[in-house]
């Protein structure tokens, strides 16, 4: 999908990493919520509450996700999900944009 339609765009951005990590969140009439963003080049350690579903548009990255201790490389057009209440890796190596879902 390249665009979404009848959606809530939340102003304020999501700033992370002295921003170079930023994000716009996105609200659905059903309740969901997505981000949409830009990553620079960089290491970075996020935490999530929530189940998330990364889809990379964009650009290239290695993540280290929950209970794995290999890097696996991500580029465009390429997703991978994150369980809820975890922490994951990331080491963006090109300028990457992406699109986050959240899961209940």
């Amino acid at each position: 999908m390249s665009e979404f339609k009848n959606v809530t765009i939340v102003k304020e951005a999501n700033i992370y990493f002295d921003g170079k990590v930023t994000s716009r969140s996105i609200l659905f009439p059903d309740g969901s919520k997505k981000t949409l963003g830009v990553m620079l080049p960089g290491e970075y350690e996020f935490n999530t509450d929530q189940k998330e579903i990364m889809e990379i548009i964009s650009g290239g990255l290695e993540v280290l996700l929950p209970g794995s201790d290999k890097w696996e490389w991500i580029e465009g057009g390429e997703t991978f999900e994150v369980p809820a209440q975890s922490k994951f890796g990331l080491k963006v190596k090109k300028t990457t944009d992406y699109c986050c879902s959240f899961a209940g």
